[in-house]
């Protein structure tokens, strides 16, 4: 195996480990965001009428229950289980798609979770556990 492969692996794997800690702290986050929003809290605020427009409730209840499978998936990335990886990217595709529907609501906070998302997918795809 080159050096070349060895750093890129080593940048990989450190970059899955951080993306495993990002894919917690998101699960918690999207957990704490879905609660505000079911609270009616004064974060989420209501604007302008989208053509994608859903109700905020309905929405918080969706962001609780994908943050407890996200940081799930993320305790399980530790690991460098297939599956956990498999999960990590599609739980990330999505997040991403939901994110940019969640746009008109928080919109900072959608697309800082889009670009952590990303970094995740590119991580865990790159990452070849047996490698390493």
């Amino acid at each position: 195996m080159s050096d070349e492969s060895l750093v890129k692996q080593g940048v990989a794997k450190g970059t899955s480990m951080g993306g495993a800690v990002l894919l917690v702290t998101v699960g918690l986050l999207e957990f704490f965001q879905g609660i505000s929003a079911i609270a009616k809290d004064d974060v989420i605020v209501v604007g302008v009428e989208y053509t994608y427009k859903f109700d905020v409730t309905a929405w918080g209840w969706f962001h609780l229950v994908f943050g407890v499978i996200i940081a799930a998936v993320g305790a399980a990335l530790f690991t460098g289980a297939t599956w956990a990886r498999v999960g990590a990217m599609v739980l990330c595709a999505v997040s991403i798609f939901v994110n940019f529907l969640w746009l008109p609501y928080y919109p900072l906070w959608a697309i800082t979770i889009i670009a952590l998302n990303a970094v995740v997918i590119w991580a865990v795809a790159t990452w070849n556990p047996d490698e390493a």
